[in-house]
């Protein structure tokens, strides 16, 4: 084959293009997944904390443990432990706030982590 028939050749040219664009979209891809379950966890502890401060404030929720149980019951599809939420009274009223660490799910980076917060503060009836 002489060098000007070979540089015309152009069989084997999508093949070459699919393997230089596809790990970059695929990366890009499981990016946007991992940041959407990053989002879906913080407004899930955003609302369990929510939720829990307005149960201890409004009486339905009377000791720590059962404020934990009830913020754990409403993170639904989380899986987070009660020890990830903590209660206490303050000038606000009740507060809770929940602490998690967020683990990404890639064998790239074993130790990627992000911790994530999240506090409500329901004043208490007068």
């Amino acid at each position: 084959m002489t060098p000007a028939r070979f540089l015309g050749d152009t069989r084997g040219a999508t093949a070459v293009e699919f393997a230089v664009t596809a790990p970059v979209f695929i990366a890009m891809v499981f990016g946007v997944i991992q940041v959407c379950l990053l989002l879906w966890t913080q407004f899930g502890m955003q609302r369990a904390v929510e939720a829990a401060a307005r149960c201890a404030s409004t009486g339905m929720c009377t000791t720590a443990i059962a404020v934990q149980s009830y913020a754990v019951q409403q993170a639904v599809g989380l899986g987070l432990p009660a020890s990830a939420f903590t209660t206490i009274s303050s000038p606000c009223g009740h507060l809770v706030t929940a602490n998690y660490t967020f683990y990404f799910v890639s064998n790239s980076f074993p130790s990627a982590s992000l911790p994530l917060s999240a506090q409500a503060c329901t004043p208490s009836p007068i």
